[in-house]
Formats: structure tokens, sequence, C-alpha cells
């Protein structure tokens, strides 16, 4: 009787020994430990994920606002410079207006551009170039005076629409420094070398190094000068923009005819100043 019932303990304990066996106990330190790195490395994806996509709102708004001040900012620099140019003239005038009680923004600016036109026309007579030259010939005396007024009148001249009295005659291309490579210039003179060989035309070229202003003076070859269809003005606009508004296609301009439409335009220009001078002549 009792070795039945010490084998059926020691066949209880082999059961209970086979079941710990084969149901594993759980452990719930180890559950603690096995769930912190899955909890941390969902939070590590979450906090990147969240980075990332701040980051991208960060560049898109980046991108908006700089699109946003490139349109801006040549609109904003014209309004402010026609704005601040309108309220320089209206000064000129606007003073007398509210002296006499009159004020209406806007008629001084109206009657200085008046006047500038007067000007205009009246200097483009024969009085108004002897009144011209008489007011330079004063000025030429003044030791200081006389620099800055030949300073700005170069200037204005570069970009007069008198072809007689305009600096930059016509815009040039020449090859410089090197071979394949090209400089943007202004032809302000012609001048004729003469040595042992014979005779060769020059063209004097002005290229411009930083500012209008500063720059080298190159005497080429008239042949090897080349025209593109530029005007003047376009010329100076690419060089103060630096390039930028240089147009992608450039085409050339034949010198021959260049050369005919400025002898045909002296010679209407030479027919008009004989015109005037009969009408002149006939009232007196």
């Amino acid at each position: 009787m009792g070795d039945d019932k010490s084998s059926t303990v020691m066949a209880s304990r082999d059961r209970d020994r086979d079941r710990e066996l084969l149901i594993p106990v759980s452990d719930p330190a180890g559950d603690g430990a096995s769930s912190k790195p899955s909890s941390s490395s969902a939070a590590s994806s979450h906090h990147s994920g969240r980075e990332a996509f701040c980051k991208v709102i960060r560049s898109w708004a980046s991108k908006k606002f700089m699109t946003g001040c490139v349109i801006l900012f040549p609109i904003a620099i014209t309004f402010y410079i026609t704005w601040w140019f309108i309220h320089f003239v209206d000064g000129f005038f606007s003073p007398i207006y509210a002296h006499l009680g009159i004020n209406i923004f806007g008629l001084g600016f109206v009657t200085s551009i008046t006047v500038i036109f007067l000007i205009g026309v009246f200097m483009s007579s024969w009085l108004g170039a002897s009144v011209l030259s008489l007011g330079e010939w004063f000025i030429k005396r003044m030791p200081f005076v006389r620099h800055i007024y030949n300073a700005s009148k170069q200037i204005s001249a570069a970009i007069s629409p008198d072809q007689n009295t305009q600096a930059f005659k016509e815009v040039a291309i020449i090859r410089h420094p090197r071979i394949g490579e090209y400089a943007l210039g202004f032809i302000t003179s012609t001048v004729v070398l003469q040595n042992y060989s014979g005779e060769e035309e020059l063209c004097c070229v002005y290229v411009p190094t930083n500012h209008l202003y500063i720059g080298d003076i190159f005497l080429v070859n008239s042949k090897d000068v080349i025209r593109p269809n530029l005007s003047v003005r376009e010329g100076i606009e690419i060089i103060v923009s630096g390039g930028m508004s240089m147009p992608q296609i450039l085409s050339t301009v034949d010198p021959h005819i260049i050369q005919a439409s400025e002898a045909l335009l002296l010679n209407l220009r030479q027919y008009t100043k004989n015109f005037r001078m009969l009408v002149l002549a006939s009232r007196s």
C-alpha cells in the first residue's frame, strides 16, 4: 500500500514537471524588458517622421517666400523710384501752387514735365543752341563747377537721343581677351591709322569693366567689329543688369546698311537745318 502511494506521488510529480516543461511560465520582469525596446523604436520612428515632415514644410515655405520676394522686389523698387521721382519733380513747382492756395497733388509734376518738354523744344532750335553755348562758356570758366558739369554732360551724352552728340554711337562686340571669347562694348568714335603700308580705319570701342563709367578702350579694325542688332539703351541695360537682360538670340547688322542709313539721316538733318535758316531769314 505504501509503495502504491509513493509511486502515485512520483507519477504526479513527473506529470507536473512535464507540464512545466511544456507550458512556459510568463515572467513579468522579462515582458517589461522586451516591451521597452519595441516602444522606444516606435517612438524614435515617429519622431524621425515628424522631423522629416517639418523639414519638408520648412523647405516648401522658404521656397514660396523667396519666390514672392523675387516677384515683388522689382515691382516694389519700380513703384518706390517712381513715387520718389514724382515727389522730387513735383517739389519744384508745388511750393508756388501752395503759396497761391492751390493744393492739387501732381500739378507741380505736370508743370515740371511740361517745362522740361518746352526746354527740349527750345534747345533744339538755333536760338536755344546759342543760349546753351553761351551758358556753357560761363560754366567752363568756373574752377570747380566745370569738372562736375563736364562729367555729368558726358554721362547724359551717352544716352542722348541725338546721334550727333551721343557718346555711344552703337553697340559692338569684339573678340576679347582670347580667341573664342567676346566682349560687349560701345563704339564711341572712329579713327584712321596711317602707317607705311597705308591707312587703316579703326573703331574706338569702350568696354565697361565694373560700372558703366569705368572701362577700357580698345582700338579695333572696323572689319573685326561685330555689330549686333541692339540699340544703345538696350546695351546699357545689358551692362547694368550684368547680362541678365541679354536676348537669347543676337543677330548682326550689315555695316554698309548702317553707314547708308547714317548718311541719309545726316543729310535729312542738314536739309532740315537749312530749311529752318531759310524760314528765319525770310521772316527777318
